[in-house]
Parts: structure tokens; C-alpha cells; sequence
């Protein structure tokens, strides 16, 4: 087994566990660090097979989760972006005594679309999966393009993330395929509505890949979980929207995990 990249900095008393999505690492968050650090314990992970926590072969998401438990904090708040909302999800379900809440942004029970339910179109994510082998850093690019799409600043928000892809090792083209398979297959919906944790969901207005329209959705479904839209964001509102985005942070962890 492989080491997993796990950095803990931060001067406050609760507990905050970042988990990236696919293709990144733990450095997509250094522009909200400064802001939440006094406020939380973070701590920075590269999800196994990307960025620092190198491994051969995909894990499931069940796998990855497992991979994160022996690392898990007690009473841990886990926030996760994208395919790490996950992540962050599988262990909520799986180990809710170790969570004390948890927060997704811009992510889905299921990622995949289908006639009643919005999302990615299947054959967009089947054309990535082919694609990474043929040509491994366009498609890497034309996937972090399409999270940024619409915002007022989305070209210089895409070659942010293309920065961060770039300042670690690149994840193996089997991790990335392997990712890919989740965001295709993997539907949480059915489990979600026993997360009896407090639950905060964050979306872009702008969003491609996760529609606004989710959130509405899953308002239904769990009703006892705010969701927040933010405006003017897409798939990566940390970036776009720093403030706003760790202002949501620090008024959930302090109404339901202070």
C-alpha cells in the first residue's frame, strides 16, 4: 500500500478534512486556505492515485473511502468537491459516529444524466474515457475547461486548475480512467436520505457539470440540508467566489458543528 499525502495546518478547534476532485490535488485549495485557517484544523489530502499519494491501478469508491478512514479525524467536518463530494458522502454513510457534518460542492449523488435526472450525458464522459490515452493532457485540459465555463473569469480560473494539475505528479492515466468510471456509475441517491448528519450542499448557478437544478431536487429529498446557489459560480465557486464561498463554511460549521 502506498503512502497517502495528508497535511494538517490551522489554528481552530473543529476539525475540516478537504477532499479534491478528478484530475487535482490538495494545492486547488491554497486560495481559500489563508481565509479558513484561522478558523479550523485543515486538513489537505490528495485522494489515493492523484497529486503526492501516488498508487498503480483505480480504486472504487468504496476502496478510496477506505483508503481515507484509517487517516479520519474524530468528529471530523468533511468538505468535498466534485468526485471528492463523493468521498466525502461514501464516509459520511459508512462512518457517521466519526463525522460531524459534512459539505458538498458542486457535486451529486449521480454525476450521469438520464431522462430524469440532470447531469453529465454519458457519452460525454465515454468520449474523456477514450480520450485519455490518446491524447492524456488535452483531455485533462477540455475537462478542467468545461468547470469554469460561463464565469466572468473562467480563463483565468481553468489555468488555475491547470496550475495545480501541473505542480504535482500527474495522476496515471488509470486513476483518471478510474475516476471517470465513478462520476459514470456511481448513484448514491437511494443512501443519501440517511445522512441524519448536518448537511450543507453548495452549487455554481453557472455549473455544466452539476445543474443548478439538482439542488432543487435533492431540497425534496432532504429536506433537514441547506443547499446554497451561488451566483455568478460554476463548478469551482472556491475559486471564483473565495469569500462567499468560506463565509457558507464558517456560518454552518458554527450553527450546527460549533
Amino acid at each position: 500500500m502506498t503512502s497517502l499525502y495528508w497535511h494538517t495546518c490551522g489554528e481552530g478547534n473543529i476539525d475540516l478534512v478537504l477532499l479534491h476532485g478528478w484530475g487535482l490535488n490538495a494545492e486547488v485549495w491554497q486560495s481559500i486556505v489563508p481565509r479558513l485557517s484561522p478558523h479550523f484544523r485543515l486538513h489537505l489530502v490528495d485522494l489515493p492515485g492523484y497529486g503526492r499519494s501516488q498508487q498503480p491501478g483505480a480504486l472504487s469508491l468504496p476502496e478510496m473511502a477506505q483508503r481515507l478512514l484509517p487517516h479520519l479525524p474524530p468528529r471530523a467536518l468533511l468538505l468535498g468537491w466534485s468526485l471528492g463530494g463523493l468521498v466525502a458522502t461514501e464516509l459520511a454513510l459508512r462512518v457517521p459516529q466519526q463525522v460531524a457534518g459534512l459539505i458538498s460542492v458542486a457535486s451529486s449523488p449521480c454525476f450521469t444524466a438520464c431522462e430524469t435526472w440532470p447531469g453529465i450525458k454519458p457519452e460525454t464522459l465515454d468520449t474523456f474515457r477514450a480520450q485519455l490515452n490518446s491524447d492524456f493532457q488535452r483531455t485533462v485540459e477540455r475537462f478542467l475547461a468545461l468547470q469554469t465555463l460561463g464565469t466572468e473569469r473562467a480563463r483565468q480560473d481553468a489555468r488555475r486548475l491547470k496550475e495545480v494539475v501541473l505542480a504535482q505528479p500527474v495522476p496515471p492515466v488509470e486513476v483518471l480512467d478510474g475516476g471517470l468510471a465513478i462520476l459514470r456509475d456511481v448513484d448514491l441517491r437511494d443512501r443519501l436520505p440517511t445522512v441524519k448528519l448536518p448537511f450543507l450542499r453548495l452549487y455554481g448557478a453557472l455549473d455544466g457539470l452539476v445543474p443548478r437544478r439538482i439542488a432543487a431536487w435533492l431540497d425534496e429529498a432532504l429536506p433537514a440540508s441547506p443547499s446554497v446557489v451561488i451566483e455568478k459560480a460554476a463548478h469551482a465557486p472556491f475559486i471564483s467566489h473565495p469569500e462567499v464561498f468560506c463565509q457558507h463554511i464558517l456560518d454552518f460549521s458554527q450553527e450546527f458543528c460549533g
